[in-house]
């Protein structure tokens, strides 16, 4: 996975296209695939809380995390968690597949939290392709969500 220091946000990404398993394959232990930035805002995190159930204040109420350590409401790890999969559609393309389906995740880390009004990113290496049988493949990607201009990550994990 590459370690990248101090994010910045850089223009649109372009997706990456992938129209067979060997193309998959191909990508495979191979380059780093950046998604679009996108911005924690507090109606993003206060939905997240709602939906959840989880309104701990350190999430919704601003006026008491203002005088907290972080200065600001956090958006919950889960909900950063949460916006994996649809960066990952932003940042890959697959004319030809038939269906997707979600296997996993694995060791999860929240390294930093990620304030209200971030700009957040995620980064994808494509660790592993395993045959499953004919045209299907199973994926694991090494994921590391970046918080621009922070040198920690908000989330790792393998996927």
């Amino acid at each position: 996975m590459t370690i990248s220091s101090k994010a910045t946000p850089s223009p649109t990404v372009s997706p990456i296209v992938v129209d067979s398993i060997a193309a998959l394959h191909a990508l495979a232990d191979g380059p780093t695939i950046e998604s679009e930035w996108l911005t924690i805002d507090q109606s993003m995190i206060d939905a997240f809380a709602e939906i959840t159930g989880d309104r701990q204040w350190i999430h919704v109420d601003p006026v008491r995390a203002a005088e907290s350590p972080f200065k600001s409401t956090i958006a919950h790890g889960l909900l950063t968690l949460s916006l994996v999969p649809g960066l990952f559609t932003k940042a890959f393309e697959f004319p030809n597949r038939k269906v997707s389906l979600n296997y996993g995740f694995q060791k999860i880390r929240f390294p930093s939290p990620v304030p209200v009004g971030s700009r957040v990113r995620v980064e994808f290496r494509l660790a592993q392709v395993d045959d499953v049988g004919p045209g299907v493949g199973r994926c694991q990607f090494d994921v590391r969500m970046d918080i621009s201009g922070k040198d920690k990550p908000a989330l790792v994990a393998t996927w």
